[in-house]
């Protein structure tokens, strides 16, 4: 092929993207697919990183899904055999499956996990959280959801919760939101260390009374600290808020308008949804939030959530860590710089086991990885390297 041809047919990609991008796409019965290029993107990148991952290289992935401009452009499914893969483990017991051999909080057992029953939903993991703000945001929308600056403990007889001082009654629903919860909790460990205060949580028989007993480490809202407890709180202080079950909120107001019709919610000991980490989607259901939030909020002309939940949710509240190019975290949100320009920030999910789910919001695309590398030590996907062949893929507008 020529320069000259080459050159026309980049040209011509970039014109069908404008076209494409100029009709907006509303998926709710289904998503359209294009092919890379009609899209402005560059199928030998796309072909590359699913070379890479059909070769193992990164382990247990299962699913990349690229959408641009509203229209599926790369769809791959990678098949692995979880019985084989977790046999040494499944019944071994360890911190991934202590309290639950045969149930949903065995991490091996390959009729939960990844995929629900060996069907096609798939485990999100930690992007249940960002759901689960997506789900408070439609509440707050609709004028059935309390300020974010409440107080936690409003909620709860004051009497009956354990280490209680001036710190924890400054608590707000924002401070669980933006990870900035003040109470004690290390889940730097990996999960599959006992060590790590997210499987106390998860052995516990009440994740609620586990997390709002402990004591708090510093006042709420002065330092970022990952903490699947003060995730596992909002499903309690939703119910109390709303009078409604957080699942039951979501399927009428945010997955129905989307046309998500099937899902699994796992359940806490006490019945609670679990909104740390229980949540199963098709990728093609899960892209639809992320294209939600790329639309601004609105579904074809129904504002789902509001333009100005949709920035909140977005804006960096707090730096993850101190390195200046280190991700920043919104309402649930992880915002990963953008490798082009730092300060501007690709909004993301991140999920045990390898859920990555991506709005690039200057590029109107969104890009969804799902996998199951669940052991220390192992391959999983490189998710900035990635991004940035993502980034770089992008030839037209």
């Amino acid at each position: 092929m020529t320069r000259q041809t080459i050159a026309i047919t980049l040209l011509l990609a970039a014109a069908s993207a404008s076209s494409s991008a100029a009709q907006t796409v509303w998926p709710t019965k289904g998503w359209p697919t294009a092919t890379p290029q009609s899209v402005g993107l560059n199928a030998k990148v796309l072909d590359s990183l699913d070379s890479e991952i059909a070769s193992g290289r990164y382990g247990n992935v299962d699913r990349m899904l690229v959408i641009r401009h509203g229209r599926v452009a790369f769809d791959k499914k990678y098949t692995h055999n979880y019985d084989s893969v977790y046999a040494d483990s499944v019944h071994v017991k360890g911190a991934l499956n202590a309290h639950d051999e045969t149930g949903p909080y065995n991490y091996y057992n390959a009729w939960w996990h990844p995929y629900y029953r060996r069907g096609d939903l798939h485990t999100l993991q930690s992007v249940t959280k960002t759901v689960t703000s997506v789900i408070i945001g439609v509440a707050v929308t609709r004028g059935e959801f309390p300020s974010l600056d409440t107080p936690v403990l409003s909620f709860f007889d004051v009497a009956k919760v354990a280490n209680v001082d001036d710190r924890k009654r400054k608590m707000t629903i924002r401070h669980l939101l933006t990870m900035t919860s003040g109470i004690d909790w290390n889940e730097n460990l990996p999960y599959a260390d006992p060590r790590n205060t997210a499987i106390g949580l998860e052995e516990s028989d009440d994740w609620v009374k586990y997390t709002i007993d402990r004591p708090m480490s510093e006042d709420p809202g002065t330092r970022w600290n990952y903490n699947s407890g003060a995730s596992a709180l909002l499903a309690y202080v939703f119910r109390k808020a709303t009078k409604m079950d957080v699942e039951e909120y979501g399927a009428r107001y945010l997955f129905a308008p989307l046309g998500i019709d099937r899902w699994f919610w796992k359940r806490s000991p006490t019945g609670l949804a679990d909104t740390e980490g229980g949540l199963y989607l098709e990728a093609r259901d899960l892209a639809k939030i992320w294209y939600l939030f790329l639309r601004n909020g609105l579904w074809d002309g129904r504002q789902v959530v509001s333009p100005d939940w949709v920035k909140a949710s977005v804006a960096p509240a707090m730096a993850v860590a101190p390195a200046p190019n280190a991700p920043k975290y919104g309402l649930k949100w992880w915002l990963y710089p953008d490798p082009r320009d730092g300060t501007k920030f690709i909004w993301g999910g991140s999920g045990f086991g390898g859920q990555v789910p991506m709005t690039f919001p200057q590029d109107d695309m969104v890009v969804v990885f799902n996998g199951w590398n669940i052991l220390p030590g192992r391959p999983g996907l490189p998710r900035g390297q990635v991004t940035a062949r993502l980034v770089g893929a992008i030839v037209g507008s």
